[in-house]
């Protein structure tokens, strides 16, 4: 006899319970800490604030003046450092990014990779990352008096990236060009990016676009069709000031926060 209807109902309700039941009890019988914004897949807990998950502090420093090169704080926005651009690069290298988890990563591997190639190349982004800052250390110190990228002056440290960009810098043992257009797009990535992945502190990339985030709801908008969007960016996680302000639609039943 088959299923009426509400025994449907109850039968799939019943299951979605246990399922919920048997999760919360598996993560509290592992012992995991509660998922935090910051982490990487599979969660990782958050170090202590200022705590970097894969990048040494001699590392940071020198992405962290990158940048400040690349993303410079004016009256509109954040810089890349205070965007916290490495941030979001550390906590990238310590997840599957890092590794290039599933990823085909056996030869052979063009040369010279067309466009329509993709990537090429059997170094994973930690690799890049580690390997090529090494390297850029050595070509400052020999070329700049040991000093230290971080101590170089902005237009040295800017004759520095434009000379990577343009492969006119060869670092020993390693291809500058790789280096920069590694960091390039993960800054770019890291600016722009929700919050939740580390980046793009107080949505300041997104305020600077007017992109509105992930609000849940854009009826209100639809309905004023070429009129200029003036409502607060929304992330993944939300707003901090959620637990002040609630919209109007919310009080009267038809929505939730701004």
């Amino acid at each position: 006899m088959p299923l009426t209807t509400t025994t449907r109902r109850a039968l799939l309700g019943a299951s979605a319970l246990a399922g919920i039941a048997g999760s919360a009890t598996a993560r509290t019988l592992s012992g995991l800490m509660p998922w935090q914004p910051g982490e990487v897949y599979p969660p990782l807990g958050l170090a202590s604030p200022g705590g970097w998950l894969y990048l040494n502090t001699e590392e940071v420093a020198v992405l962290e003046a990158i940048a400040d090169r690349l993303i410079p704080a004016d009256e509109h926005s954040l810089g890349g450092k205070d965007a916290n651009c490495v941030v979001f690069i550390d906590r990238q290298l310590a997840g599957p990014f890092g590794r290039l988890d599933g990823w085909y990563m056996e030869g052979p591997f063009a040369t010279n990779p067309l466009p329509t190639q993709g990537f090429q190349s059997p170094l994973r982004p930690t690799q890049v990352y580690r390997d090529g800052l090494r390297a850029l250390a050595a070509y400052v110190g020999k070329t700049f008096g040991n000093r230290k990228f971080p101590q170089l002056s902005g237009e040295d440290q800017d004759k520095v990236l434009t000379g990577l960009e343009k492969g006119e810098i060869k670092l020993e043992g390693f291809n500058g060009k790789m280096l920069f257009e590694q960091i390039y797009s993960n800054m770019m990535e890291g600016y722009f990016a929700d919050p939740i992945y580390g980046g793009n502190k107080d949505m300041t990339g997104w305020k600077l676009l007017g992109f509105p985030g992930t609000r849940y709801d854009y009826r209100d908008v639809i309905a004023r069709p070429n009129q200029r969007y003036t409502l607060p960016p929304v992330a993944l996680m939300g707003r901090p000031d959620w637990g002040k302000l609630v919209d109007p639609a919310r009080r009267s039943g038809r929505g939730g926060p701004v």
